[in-house]
């Protein structure tokens, strides 16, 4: 017993021994050059780059603009949409110069390489098509752009010597149905490991069996070694050792540890409790490679009738769709502007993102792990039959089991994901081939991840339902079609629909339209839609129909809105209407400030604040006395109006129209200027919550909020800054169209700006725009200095506005 007792203090102490490095991971982000065009021979170390753009990585060409009607302007009828005609659509990329070749070199050492070492290059995203080449020979391509890819370049590169790289991109025409974006938009990286070594995503962690008292961690670890040892602990999310591990029992090339945690903290999007996996890899004593993955422990189950549950509580998805484009910064990753989005969904209560229709970043996983949203991780917008002419089924029968393979190896480890999509809204929803299809895939999803469940966004629902289609998969997921969720549900043996992609009502932020009447693909002489939120598309519903199912149905499992924000491309319903060049679904719009419709699904999905909104504003000159509505979006079920101090009566929510169920409408208010006041009552019947809003003055003054005040001295953090025209009195003046002009000194820059605007023309990247419905949204960037950053707006005839941020090194 005092031998084993010894043992095991050993043990310990080797396990919490200093570690040196023994992986070195080298991102490749400054110094890049980058041309547009065709250049023959830019692969080779010597060929002439000095006149090439300097940039950093990730980027995205195209952002810069400009915005262009002949760019990508496709001729076509969209049969999905139902459409029979074909029309031509302008914007529906973004109208943003994407597409062409483009070459991106650079220069590198690694000091760090030794002779035996092994070295790879791993993309986490390039948009497309990428040829990589280094020291003057290639070394692969990858043709998806969405996906993440990796190569081994250990016999190419140059030890203790310049290393050159090139990466050749290019973008064809009608390659997509959105703006996908252009260049090495996601990170590049050169890891560095010995020959023995824990394989590039060899790490698989599932936690097959969980209780209160404990929870089985199985993992699954791929190594190039033999006679290796894993030694692999458990660290909590204080960096507390709470179990550990030490296996010699190769199999093959794959380790198989079960190791126990007492008292599991589950992950869950209210406790989004992380622990860490350190695996290290000896050769006798001698450690060869050492990885730390994230980890959650959380369990997941869909079952007949009753739908999805977390950690045995039955609950559904309030979910929206995001593009991966981050409005003025394009498609060029940022951990700031991710962060940003996930925190303006967190309070709108929403607790599931569905990455649509592309597999998502690295970074905007790890946010949701930290933060707590579930994930539905989708792959393809097409199969192998084609939606655009140039789109994914060029590749779909040589590439889609490798890409599958990738983002699942790439992405598994992260508990946030509980589903995968292998689909949306594919042609090939029809026939016996496509049936084919699906269960392929999906017999790949489980083969490299039995875990999780697969779904498709079907919105060709009767042709699902004839062809088995819908039958073979996991979890039935139905875009739109809510009046066939019945049928379906008794046609599909699973049990249970998801509402995969919902809504899809459009509006335009601050817009409203006279008068108030629900309306299908309307169209205006100012290109925008009303915020009433009546206005809808052809194949599309309003936001109150899904409602209905989420709380009528229990076997609906949820809802993945149509979109959480705006994006560029896709400008339904006037894609066939020039200068609109980004899209109206969105909850908020392109600079990330809400639309009305965000506090309607606030008043649903935020069930721990209280939501009191009212709409519209209340500067209306030119229409005195005439019919102008007031909605109220809210938690509380019944409210008074007040119009300058007179009632104009109490409404309640009712099982009357789908609207009232969940609105609060005086439909007959006619218009004066002055005062709204609205009053919420609580269950008790007496006054809980109040609101008011006035008729704003003349613009006055520039007023500004950053989103935060200190950020990270790294060169890559943002604050958002929202700037406000208001009136002498500090009312935002709704109406106002100002164009405006932005200043940075001190340790940051200026970056982007945006208005929301989905027919503005005026470049991001400027420092000058006109505000939208009031307001825009500038991005103030860090430098890799730390201090203070001022930020100056000025306006003709307006007061200026400042505002004092700073930088610190080293904030998280």
């Amino acid at each position: 017993m005092r031998h084993l007792t010894i043992l095991l203090i050993l043990n310990v102490l080797l396990l919490n021994q200093p570690i040196a490095q023994v992986r070195v991971v080298t991102e490749l982000t400054d110094d890049w050059k980058f041309s547009k065009g065709k250049n023959d021979g830019a692969f080779e170390v010597d060929f002439n780059d000095k006149s090439w753009q300097k940039v950093s990585v990730p980027h995205d060409w195209a952002i810069y603009g400009p915005f262009d009607k002949e760019v990508d302007k496709q001729v076509v009828a969209i049969t999905q949409n139902g459409e029979k005609v074909a029309s031509e659509k302008t914007g529906r990329t973004g109208a943003l110069p994407y597409i062409g070749e483009g070459w991106y070199r650079k220069d590198f050492t690694l000091p760090a390489m030794k002779h035996g070492q092994k070295a790879i290059i791993l993309f986490e995203g390039a948009m497309s098509e990428p040829r990589v080449y280094l020291n003057g020979q290639k070394v692969g391509e990858w043709n998806y752009g969405y996906n993440f890819f990796y190569f081994d370049i250990t016999n190419r590169v140059l030890l203790g010597k310049n290393n050159t790289l090139a990466v050749q991109l290019n973008n064809v025409e009608q390659s997509s149905r959105w703006y996908p974006g252009a260049g090495l938009y996601r990170k590049v990286s050169i890891i560095v490991k010995n020959q023995e070594s824990i394989d590039q995503w060899g790490t698989y962690i599932t936690t097959p069996l969980i209780t209160p008292e404990l929870a089985k961690v199985n993992i699954k670890t791929k190594v190039s070694a033999k006679g290796a040892r894993l030694v692999t602990r458990i660290l909590d999310a204080n960096g507390n050792q709470v179990s550990a591990d030490s296996t010699h029992k190769l199999f093959g090339k794959e380790f198989e540890q079960n190791i126990m945690v007492l008292q599991p903290k589950l992950w869950s999007p209210e406790t989004p409790y992380l622990y860490k996996a350190v695996s290290r890899l000896y050769v006798g004593d001698v450690l060869k490679d050492e990885v730390t993955t994230r980890f959650g422990i959380r369990e997941i189950s869909y079952q007949p009738n009753t739908g999805f549950s977390l950690n045995g509580k039955t609950r559904k998805f309030k979910g929206v769709c995001l593009h991966h484009d981050l409005g003025p910064l394009g498609t060029a990753i940022n951990t700031a502007a991710l962060r940003r989005q996930l925190r303006i969904l967190k309070d709108m209560g929403c607790d599931a993102i569905r990455s649509s229709h592309n597999m998502p970043s690295i970074e905007q996983l790890e946010l949701c792990d930290e933060m707590g949203f579930m994930f539905l991780a989708e792959s393809f917008d097409e199969w192998a039959r084609p939606k655009v002419k140039n789109g994914y089924s060029r590749f779909f029968e040589k590439d889609a089991e490798k890409d599958v393979v990738n983002l699942v190896h790439a992405t598994r480890n992260h508990p946030s994901i509980i589903m995968w999509s292998s689909g949306n809204e594919v042609p090939d929803q029809w026939g016996a081939e496509g049936v084919k299809r699906a269960k392929w895939l999906q017999e790949i999803f489980h083969r490299e991840d039995p875990t999780r469940p697969v779904t498709v966004g079907m919105d060709q629902v009767k042709a699902t339902m004839a062809s088995g289609f819908g039958a073979v998969l996991d979890v039935p997921g139905l875009n739109y079609r809510t009046h066939l969720y019945d049928e379906a549900y008794k046609a599909f043996p699973q049990g249970f629909l998801l509402g995969s992609e919902t809504a899809s009502t459009v509006s335009s932020r601050g817009v409203y339209k006279f008068p108030v009447v629900k309306a299908i693909e309307k169209q205006y002489d100012d290109h925008q839609c009303s915020s009433y939120d009546l206005e809808y598309c052809s194949w599309s519903n309003l936001p109150e129909e899904d409602f209905k199912l989420q709380d009528d149905k229990p076997w609906v499992i949820g809802e993945f809105v149509w979109t959480g924000f705006d994006y560029l491309g896709e400008p339904t319903p006037y894609d066939n209407k020039w200068p609109s060049r980004s899209s109206y679904f969105g909850i908020n719009d392109l600079a990330g400030l809400a639309k009305d419709r965000y506090y309607l699904y606030r008043s649903r999905w935020n069930t721990t604040d209280q939501t009191l909104h009212i709409l519209p504003h209340w500067n209306w000159e030119g229409r005195e006395g005439q019919t102008t509505p007031v909605f109220a979006y809210t938690s509380y079920d019944s409210a008074e109006l007040f119009i300058n101090g007179k009632s104009m009566g109490i409404q309640k929510k009712h099982n009357g129209t789908a609207q009232n169920r969940y609105r609060l409408m005086w439909m007959d208010v006619k218009y004066e200027p002055g005062t709204v006041k609205v009053v919420a009552f609580g269950k008790d019947g007496k006054p809980a919550a109040e609101k008011v809003m006035v008729t704003a003055g003349r613009p006055y003054k520039i007023m500004l909020e950053p989103d935060r005040t200190t950020i990270n001295a790294n060169g890559k953090d943002l604050s958002f800054v929202t700037i406000s025209i208001v009136d002498k009195n500090g009312n935002l003046c709704p109406n106002a169209a100002e164009q405006l002009n932005f200043a940075v000194k001190g340790n940051g820059k200026y970056r982007a700006a945006c208005n929301g605007d989905a027919t503005s023309l005026e470049l991001f990247h400027l420092p000058t725009m006109k505000t939208f419905s009031g307001k825009l949204v500038v991005l103030v960037q860090s430098t890799n200095e730390a201090g203070n950053i001022e930020l100056s707006v000025t306006g003709k005839s307006l007061k200026a506005g400042k505002v004092m941020l700073n930088s610190k090194a080293g904030l998280q």
